[in-house]
C-alpha cells in the first residue's frame, strides 16, 4: 500500500473521524461480542420474510443457526446466496448484515441463507468453514421445500465472511456434492501471509488494523498462521490451482489492509481462466460501506455487487 493510495476519499473523511479504532484481544473479545449481541435486527419490509432456522451439521454434533431471507411473492424457484458475515473470524452475527441481505432480496428477488458460524479462538479452523459447508448442503437438500433453485446457488460474504466464501467455493469444488456458480467476495480476508508484512500503512484503516489482522489469523489458525504449508482451505489465497472455481466479483478499497491480497487473488482467478470482476474503490478503507448507506460512493459499490449478482446468479 503506497503513499499515493493513502488519501481518504472525500466522502469518507467524516466517517473516518467518527470511526473508533478498536484493538481486539482475548481480554476484550467477550465485551465486544456482548455489545454486538445487543445490536437490534433491521426491520424487513413487508415483501421480505426473515426467519431463523436451526440445523445440524454434517455429523449431528453441532447446532447451527441460519438466518433466511426470502421474497414473499415469487412465482418460481429463487436463486439462493449462502452468506457469511464479517468479523475477522472472531466476532459477528448474521443480524449485523441484515440491511445488505434485505436489499439484495428486494432488488434481485433472490433468497439468502446467512450462517451463524462458530467463531475463533474457541472454535478455530475448520469449525466455521464446516458450518458454512453444512449450510450449503442443507440449502441444496431442502431446496424443493424452500423454493430454492439448486442450479443457481452462490456463496458470498464480507471480510472474514468473504474469506469463508472463497474457501467454501474451493471446498465445494473439491468435494463435488454441490456446485455454486458464483462467489461474491467483499473485501475478503484471504491470505494469512499479510500479517508477516512490515510495509503496510494502516493509519487510515481504523476498522481493521495490521495488529487486529494478526490477532484474527492467530485466533483462527493458531501456530499455523503464516506457515509454509497452512491447512488446506484455511487461507484461500494459498491454493495453488484456482482453475474450475466459480465466477467471481471482488470489491476492495485502496486503503484496505486486504487490498494487495484481494487484487492479487482476482488476477490469479483471471489467469486461471475464471471470470472475475474487480471493483476497486479509491480512498476507501476496510468496511467503508457499513457506516453510511446514503453516500454516493457506497451506493455505487452496492450497485456493482447487485449488478454482478444479477448477471452471474439471477441471469
Amino acid at each position: 500500500m503506497t503513499k499515493q493510495n493513502s488519501i481518504v476519499h472525500p466522502e469518507l473523511q467524516g466517517v473516518l473521524k467518527k470511526s473508533p479504532s478498536i484493538h481486539y484481544s482475548r481480554n476484550n473479545l467477550w465485551l465486544i461480542r456482548s455489545l454486538i449481541s445487543l445490536m437490534p435486527a433491521s426491520k424487513a419490509p413487508e415483501e421480505v420474510s426473515v426467519k431463523n432456522v436451526i440445523i445440524n451439521n454434517g455429523d449431528g454434533s453441532v447446532k447451527i443457526r441460519l438466518r433466511i431471507y426470502q421474497p414473499l411473492k415469487s412465482a418460481r424457484a429463487t436463486p439462493v446466496l449462502i452468506w457469511m458475515h464479517g468479523g475477522g473470524y472472531i466476532i459477528g452475527k448474521p443480524e449485523m448484515e441484515d440491511a445488505i441481505c434485505i436489499q439484495f432480496v428486494c432488488e434481485l428477488g433472490i433468497s439468502i441463507v446467512s450462517v451463524d458460524y462458530r467463531l475463533a479462538p474457541k472454535h478455530p479452523y475448520p469449525a466455521g468453514l464446516e458450518d458454512c459447508y453444512s449450510a450449503l448442503i442443507w440449502a441444496k437438500e431442502n431446496a424443493n421445500a424452500l423454493g430454492f433453485d439448486v442450479n443457481r446457488m452462490a456463496v458470498g460474504g464480507t471480510s472474514a465472511g468473504g474469506g469463508l466464501a472463497a474457501a467454501l467455493a474451493q471446498l465445494a469444488f473439491d468435494r463435488r456434492e454441490v456446485s455454486p456458480i458464483f462467489q461474491l467476495l467483499t473485501y475478503p480476508m484471504l491470505d494469512d501471509r499479510t500479517v508477516l508484512r512490515a510495509d503496510i500503512d494502516d493509519s487510515n484503516s481504523p476498522t481493521w488494523s495490521h495488529k487486529n489482522n494478526k490477532f484474527g489469523w492467530e485466533s483462527y489458525l493458531g501456530k499455523n498462521y503464516g506457515a509454509e504449508t497452512p491447512p488446506k482451505y484455511a487461507a484461500p489465497a494459498r491454493r495453488s490451482d484456482l482453475s474450475g472455481l466459480p465466477k467471481a466479483w471482488i470489491g476492495v478499497g485502496t486503503l484496505d489492509i486486504f487490498f494487495d491480497e484481494d487484487t492479487a487473488y482476482a488476477q490469479r482467478l483471471k489467469e486461471a481462466g475464471i471470470t472475475c470482476d474487480l471493483e476497486v474503490v479509491q480512498g476507501a478503507f476496510h468496511g467503508f460501506d457499513a457506516f453510511d448507506h446514503s453516500l454516493p460512493l457506497v451506493q455505487e459499490f452496492r450497485k456493482s455487487q447487485i449488478s454482478a449478482l444479477g448477471k452471474y446468479l439471477v441471469g
